[in-house]
Order: structure tokens, then C-alpha cells, then sequence
């Protein structure tokens, strides 16, 4: 989640029509000599002795961590109190999951190269200072081996607040919260034509995202019985803020449904003096008219709105861009390969019209339905209609978003095109075999059922 910079400014510009929210979101487009790319990844931070979580505070340490990071490269760091919580530089920054999960939200980056790039340099200098503090990372969807109860709590105040409120919504949120990584990319569109399109075929092919990437069949130091335990965890954590949005949809879909969409969505919290005013379960159309019982008589910053939007979490996520959410963290290559997959096929107008023959049929219900299946299934999942799987599925949108990357023309200074980050999702397809699948595999027969062996062979 993105780690906000500065208090909100008393003096800002106060909002009262919901019309400038739809301004800001349509602000986001661009022409598409200017779409960036920017991808976010989390992992999880252990201590090798005894593979146990990160604690915030100590020799060993996520504090040490950020410490180590600024000191010896040059990252400027982000505060809160007399906490260090996360970290920016060059347009990237560094910040902390509920649980102590390590995020990279990547700069707006210009082509793949670059990202996968940003993402080896950010690996190499976490695994640089952490080698000597007994620290390593690991990349999976889901906590394999701690329970809630051993997970720590970072001192982010809109963590608490969040907790809190997820004990009453969902049986799963905390869990989310503390035991999942995930990887995305962001990506952009050229006006609200472009965004609904794109939207659409995003959120109808997110399943598809959730299996190829599914890689976290292990909790509490056992199988779990899904592919992506992440993505099921998802599936029952809050109803209000979460999903597959039947709505984008419909016709007449656009900014201004998607803003009061937003707008009826609970509140959590709001930033004030320094710190976050528990709003939990409020309204921010209550806010808008100055009704809001935290905060009497005061209506709403657009920051207040930029915040709010942050805590929404549907399978796709509309800001001044659009937010690929469905898929597990991984290695590095599937971290590279996330972006790739997107961005093949939603920024090349060839690809984004063949995706969209391919699932315009869908109705909500089917959609909803691959969704809860694929966490378990995987590619086994079954297309509506008897149309095969997502295995099927797969093969086809890894050929368009093959012929949308090759079209972008975007070459390494090697002379290499984008499609090469695809190898690993290719080889992943054409077997049928998630990589949730393959460690089931080794964790049955080469690690003997040990999962102390995925410390060792998952680390960064």
C-alpha cells in the first residue's frame, strides 16, 4: 500500500461536488507516446536463524533494513513519528505491509527492460545489507510456515485501523493483511474510451493472472489446499471494497460511476495532525457534507479522496491509472513477467481488441465464478460454456500479448524485444503445471515434506 509523504495541508482547496473526484481520475489520461509502466512487488523478510519473521525493531531487523538501505545507497527516508517506515528515490519508493512485508512500488518506467532492471538493482542492495544481519527475502503469494498470532505489527497507524476494522468484515482480512505479497503493475490510458476498455478485459482476465502466477500452496507449515491461497484469502475479506465490480460492465460505465462507486465504499481513516483519525465504516458521502461524527462541519481535501481510493481493493484498481491486483508474488523472472503479460496486451490496440473477443461473452456470474475457482484449480480452471480452461485460455492471450509486445518494438541495449520476459509464463502454460503445482511437487518427493527447503530454494 503507498506510503503517504506529508500530512494533509489544512489550507487545501475543500471538495463539495463529486465531479472534481471525476476530474482527478480523468486527469490520468495521456497520449500513449507518454504510458509508463510501474510495477510493485512485496516480499516477505525473515531472519535465518530459525526462520522466523522480521521483527520491526532489533539488530536483525525491517528497521535495520531501511537503515542499512539509506545509508549506504542513498534512499531518503519516510517517517512516521519516530518511526522509519519506508523509503524514496528517483520516483521509486520502499514501504511496509501490515506484517512487515517489503515493497518496491517501482518508478513509471518506459519499457520492460527497465523494469526488470529496477527490480534486480532493488534485490541486489536488500540482499546486500541484509546478508550480514542474518537476513534474507522470500518470494511467495502467502506466509508459509508463521500464524497470524507470530506475524508482527508495523507501527503504521492506518495498520491498526485496518485490523481493527477487518475483525468485522470477512473472516479473512487479517490474514490478507499480514501473511500475503503480491506483485502488479500499473499501467495507463489515453482517455475514459480507452480506461473502460482496458478496465473490462483487465478484470475479465484477472483469474487467468491469479493461476499463471498461483504460488502459494503452503500456511502454517502445511499445504493449504489451493494453488494461490493468497488469491482465496482475497475472496472472503471484505465484500464492500473487494471483487470483480459487475458494474464496469454495464453500459454507461465510466469515471463518474466508478467515483460513486468509491464514494459509497467505507471509510477507514483520515490523515490529520500528524497522524490517522480512526473513520472506520464511515461515509465519505457523509464527509462530503460536512457530517462526517469524526470530524464535524469539515469537508474533504482531495487528498482525503487519494487516500480513500488506496484503500479500495477490487481485482482491478481504478487511480489516475489502473492497477493489475489478481496475481502472487514470485522470483524475479515472474516479477519481470507480470508487467510483460499486461502490458502486451493492454497497450497495443490489436491485442487489447483480440482480448476482448475473447471474454465480452462472460457474464458477471461466470466471471465470478472463474474467480473463486482459480485459487484451487488453477489452469484447470473451466471456462464458461465448456470453452476448455484457463490452461486454454492461457495459450491463446500469451500469443496476443506475444504480438503486443513485439509490435511496441522496445529493444534492450542488446537488441532484444519484450517477449522474452514471457519465456517462464510460456513454459508455465504449455505444461499445465501453476508454480504453486511445481513446489508441491518438490515439497513431496525431493524436500521429503520439509518446508524449511523453500527458505533455501524461494529466497532472493
Amino acid at each position: 500500500m503507498t506510503t503517504p509523504t506529508a500530512d494533509i495541508d489544512e489550507n487545501a482547496p475543500r471538495i463539495e461536488s463529486k465531479y472534481e473526484f471525476v476530474e482527478y481520475l480523468a486527469s490520468g489520461g495521456k497520449p500513449k507516446t507518454d504510458w509508463r509502466i510501474g510495477t510493485e512487488h512485496e516480499k516477505f523478510g525473515f531472519l535465518k536463524d530459525g526462520l522466523r519473521p522480521l521483527p520491526y525493531e532489533g539488530e536483525a531487523s525491517v528497521s535495520a533494513v531501511l537503515h542499512a538501505l539509506k545509508d549506504k545507497f542513498g534512499w531518503e527516508p519516510i517517517s512516521e513519528g519516530e518511526h522509519l517506515i519506508g523509503l524514496q528515490k528517483d520516483g521509486a519508493s520502499v514501504s511496509l505491509e501490515p506484517g512487515g512485508q517489503f515493497e518496491l512500488s517501482g518508478a513509471p518506467l518506459e519499457h520492460i527492460h527497465q523494469t526488470c532492471n529496477e527490480v534486480g538493482r532493488h534485490l541486489e542492495e536488500v540482499k546486500q545489507v541484509s546478508d550480514h544481519l542474518g537476513v534474507a527475502f522470500l518470494g511467495l503469494g502467502f506466509s508459509p510456515i508463521w500464524s497470524l498470532e507470530e506475524t508482527p505489527l508495523m507501527p503504521k497507524g492506518r495498520y491498526k485501523i485496518m485490523r481493527d476494522y477487518m475483525r468485522k468484515v470477512g473472516r479473512l482480512g487479517q490474514q490478507m493483511m499480514f501473511r500475503s505479497c503480491t506483485v502488479q503493475t500499473n499501467l495507463d490510458f489515453a482517455d475514459e474510451a480507452d480506461m473502460v476498455k482496458k478496465y473490462r478485459v483487465s478484470l475479465a482476465l484477472q483469474p487467468l493472472g491469479t493461476a499463471l502466477f498461483a504460488n502459494s500452496p503452503f500456511a502454517e507449515g502445511r499445504p493449504n489446499g489451493y494453488q494461490s491461497y493468497r488469491a482465496n484469502v482475497w475472496t472472503d475479506t471484505d465484500p464492500d471494497r473487494t471483487g470483480m465490480l459487475p458494474f464496469v460492465f454495464e453500459d454507461g460505465f465510466g469515471f463518474e460511476r466508478y467515483v460513486d462507486y468509491a464514494l459509497d465504499v467505507p471509510m477507514y481513516f483520515i490523515r490529520r495532525d500528524g497522524g490517522y483519525l480512526n473513520c472506520a465504516g464511515l461515509s465519505f458521502r457523509d464527509f462530503m457534507k460536512g457530517e462526517l461524527p469524526a470530524r464535524p462541519g469539515e469537508l474533504p481535501t482531495l487528498e482525503d479522496f487519494k487516500d480513500h481510493i488506496s484503500t479500495i481493493f477490487p481485482e482491478v484498481r481504478l487511480k489516475t491509472f489502473l492497477e493489475m491486483r489478481g496475481s502472487d508474488s514470485g522470483p524475479w523472472d515472474r516479477i519481470c513477467a507480470l508487467p510483460a503479460f499486461w502490458v502486451g496486451i493492454l497497450y497495443d490496440s490489436h491485442s487489447l481488441d483480440g482480448a476482448w473477443d475473447l471474454v465480452k461473452h462472460w457474464t458477471p456470474e461466470q466471471r465470478e465464478t472463474m474467480r473463486r475457482a482459480a485459487p484451487a484449480l488453477g489452469l484447470k480452471t473451466p471456462l464458461p460454456n465448456g470453452e476448455g480452461t484457463l490452461q486454454d485460455l492461457a495459450l491463446e492471450v500469451l500469443k496476443i500479448s506475444r504480438y503486443g509486445l513485439k509490435a511496441r518494438g522496445m529493444l534492450s541495449t542488446s537488441g532484444d524485444d519484450e517477449t522474452g520476459f514471457l519465456s517462464e509464463l510460456d513454459l508455465i502454460a504449455e505444461s499445465g503445471q501453476t508454480p504453486a503445482e511445481r513446489m508441491l511437487r518438490r515439497y513431496h518427493e525431493k524436500w521429503n515434506r520439509d518446508l524449511s527447503h523453500v527458505f533455501e530454494e524461494y529466497a532472493f
